[in-house]
């Protein structure tokens, strides 16, 4: 597993923590080449973020911004992903176990609760109970174009 981690303008502090926190524990992670400056867009750090995450079905996506709320938007256009803004840990166990996240995105939080948030992510099982196997194939066939019929 790879750990994929983009950030703005506005989330590059909390990217520089969390990627030392995470090589710490040993885990390998590879930070968007993209340049940060004052007038960088989230987009560009979701899109690159994401199209790497969906070269293999293990890695995983971490997107920083003000507030988690427009990277993961754009984290959501690309398919494949399935990306959840997050606030804390909770969410995040939900995120990936219930809902099927490959990328979680945040902003605004302190470097404890994003420790906490991402250690959960990573920890957390993928879904395995049909009632939330059967969702996520739902949208997973909507954004292919086939049926949602079952």
């Amino acid at each position: 597993m790879k750990i994929y981690m983009g950030a703005d303008h506005q989330g590059v502090a909390l990217r520089n923590v969390l990627e030392s926190y995470l090589k710490e524990e040993g885990l390998e992670v590879e930070i968007s080449k993209l340049p940060n400056h004052d007038l960088d867009d989230y987009p560009d750090f979701a899109f690159d973020i994401c199209q790497k995450v969906v070269e293999n079905e293990k890695n995983l996506g971490i997107l920083i911004c003000g507030n988690g709320i427009g990277i993961s938007i754009a984290a959501n256009k690309v398919k494949g992903i399935r990306c959840a803004r997050v606030t804390n840990s909770d969410d995040a166990f939900k995120a990936k176990n219930h809902n099927g996240a490959n990328v979680i995105a945040f902003g605004g939080i302190s470097d404890e609760t994003a420790k906490e948030i991402v250690d959960m992510f990573i920890s957390t099982k993928k879904a395995t109970e049909e009632r939330h196997l059967k969702r996520i194939n739902k949208v997973s066939f909507y954004e292919s174009n086939e049926s949602n019929e079952y």
